[in-house]
């Protein structure tokens, strides 16, 4: 499963990606994050953070460095949104 996805989002990137205009808000991009994040963590919990990675890659969000976590946590990229002081300790 793990394999497919990463072809996908590969294929994605080598066909459909060079026909559109730059728009990813993050570094890295969406789809690479998607890649590290599925070989990293496995299909199931990369998919989770791919798919948490895609809601915010949008025109409201300002983007900027968002790098695969190291230690997966379902709560993790909630938390990662809020500001520092608005964290849970």
């Amino acid at each position: 499963m793990r394999r497919i996805l990463v072809r996908g989002i590969q294929g994605y990137q080598r066909f459909i990606s060079p026909l559109k205009p730059p728009t990813c808000r993050f570094y890295p991009t969406c789809s690479h994050y998607g890649i590290e994040a599925i070989e990293k963590h496995g299909a199931v919990k990369g998919g989770y953070l791919t798919a948490r990675r895609l809601m915010r890659c949008q025109p409201f969000h300002s983007g900027g460095l968002d790098y695969v976590p190291d230690e997966f946590d379902w709560k993790a990229p909630l938390q990662r949104e809020k500001p520092p002081s608005q964290r849970d300790v």
